[in-house]
């Protein structure tokens, strides 16, 4: 099988200061990816590198298997300017569509329906006329992660998206992306909830004072999972 993603040598960092050793990394379409590491890490700023939103320090990152970076689906963590965003639901996830616009000002149908379908696969077509800043943050998670879905039907990058969450409505997102996993989407998830994450993951990247990635099994016999935390960082 042809790895969707592929990380050469890269070495994610600001201004030149390295976060990590040289990363060599391959994903595969339907792959379950979670990333675990200490606060300050680097994890973030990984995913952004991998995304195209920071450059390297060194190395490079690599599509495959038809896939573009213009068709990777992103969900950061969010800020509280953004929780208090002006838009209604249905404008947030119609504008997941907008790299498929291009250089065109408007919509066309079937990225309205995309947005519909999505919303309706993640239960929010009643709120679709409501404010997005006046939901719940598991609402507003939902619409971002219908928004995310627009961008692409191949890969999800998740930044701690269950960050804020009370345990019944986490529960509730890990169910959602078990499910788009299942269908055939592959996820790369940045978490702090070491027992979620590998209860779901297949395989497992711990990046910090030492680097691993293998498997789901490789991992909890590496003895690294103890000591996994997570959380805000570069």
């Amino acid at each position: 099988m042809m790895a969707q993603l592929i990380c050469r040598s890269l070495v994610p960092g600001y201004d030149g200061r390295r976060l990590l050793p040289p990363l060599d990394l391959e994903v595969e379409a339907g792959d379950y990816l979670c990333i675990l590491g200490e606060n300050g890490s680097g994890k973030s700023t990984l995913m952004k590198t991998i995304l195209g939103l920071c450059p390297p320090v060194s190395g490079e990152v690599e599509t495959g298997d038809g896939l573009s970076r213009r068709e990777i689906g992103y969900l950061p963590q969010q800020t509280e300017v953004q929780r208090d965003f002006p838009a209604s639901v249905g404008e947030v996830v119609l504008s997941g569509c907008l790299n498929r616009c291009g250089a065109r000002p408007f919509y066309r149908r079937a990225e309205k329906e995309r947005a519909r379908e999505n919303m309706e696969r993640l239960g929010l077509v009643p709120l679709a006329r409501r404010c997005y800043r006046e939901l719940s943050g598991g609402q507003q998670q939902r619409v971002l992660l219908a928004r995310a879905l627009c961008a692409t039907e191949k890969m999800l990058l998740l930044d701690e998206p269950v960050s804020g969450l009370d345990p019944q409505t986490a529960g509730e997102l890990y169910a959602l992306l078990r499910e788009i996993n299942r269908r055939g989407i592959t996820v790369l998830m940045i978490s702090h909830d070491v027992p979620a994450a590998l209860r779901d993951a297949r395989r497992v990247l711990h990046i910090g004072k030492s680097v691993f990635c293998g498997s789901r099994e490789e991992y909890l016999r590496s003895g690294l999972a103890a000591g996994a935390v997570g959380g805000g960082e570069a």
